[in-house]
This record gives C-alpha cells, sequence and structure tokens, in this order.
C-alpha cells in the first residue's frame, strides 16, 4: 500500500470515528437544575468572581459553550459539572458541604482547575482579584479546611 493510500485510510477512519463517537449520548444533558438557594455572600464583589471562575461547574446556572456539545469534549465538560456539583453546588445551597474548604483550594491553585482556566481566560485572577476573592470566601463560608 502506498504512503499516499495509507494516508487516506487512516484519515477516513478518523473521520468515520469522530462522526461514531458523536453518537454516545453521554455528555448532552444540559440541564440547569432550579436554584433553590445561595449563600449570604459576604459582598456582591465576592459573589461575581465565583460566577466567573467557579458557577459553571459548581452551580445549577451552567453556560454550555458550542463546544460542549462534540464529543469527546462533551463527556470531559459533563464530566467536570457533575463532579463539581457533587462536591459542592451554591445554587441548592443548605450548607455544609465543602464551602468552607473553598478559600483554601483557590489559594492552593487547585481551584480552578488548569483546564478550566485555558477555556475561560476571565477566570485566572490577578494576583489582586484571587486575594480578594480568599478574603471573600473566607468572609462567607469560614477558614475552613
Amino acid at each position: 500500500m502506498s504512503l499516499r493510500r495509507l494516508i487516506l485510510v487512516i484519515g477516513l477512519v478518523g473521520v468515520v470515528g469522530f462522526l461514531a463517537i458523536q453518537l454516545v449520548p453521554y455528555g448532552r444533558d444540559h440541564t440547569n437544575p432550579p436554584v433553590t438557594g445561595e449563600p449570604t455572600w459576604d459582598s456582591p464583589a465576592t459573589r461575581a468572581r465565583a460566577v466567573t471562575a467557579c458557577f459553571d461547574c459548581h452551580s445549577n446556572q451552567t453556560v454550555w459553550p458550542w463546544y460542549s456539545n462534540i464529543a469527546p469534549m462533551s463527556w470531559l465538560i459533563q464530566h467536570d459539572v457533575d463532579e463539581g456539583r457533587d462536591a459542592l453546588n451554591w445554587s441548592t445551597w443548605g450548607g455544609g458541604h465543602g464551602e468552607s474548604e473553598s478559600a483554601e483550594a483557590v489559594r492552593e491553585g487547585n481551584m480552578p482547575p488548569f483546564v478550566y482556566l485555558l477555556a475561560h481566560p476571565s477566570a485566572n485572577f490577578s494576583q489582586a482579584d484571587k486575594d480578594a476573592f480568599i478574603r471573600g470566601l473566607i468572609a462567607t463560608f469560614g477558614r475552613g479546611g
């Protein structure tokens, strides 16, 4: 088989494979359940920073980008949102489940995750904004962690 023909076959298999994975139903549940509560934020600025850096995964107010409809990105995004809402959901506010560790997760650089920052550069706060956000989270939820 010639090199040209091999490249053509590999390309065709790749295209067919890409189209086939679009049939997998996981990653298309782009629902935003109702908001049943929300923390009493210490300030509108803290809430605004949380919306920018956290709400896509940690609330029922997820903004689903266009690429969240295309596998395999749809699978990764759905997984992250499902995990994020399970760990901490500020739209079903009841307290007592992960909130107090929020400031520490931001301080240590664990939140928001690097992959999220790649797709959402506005969540990559300056050090001053990050420090203000951490202070706001501590004021809202306590020191924790």
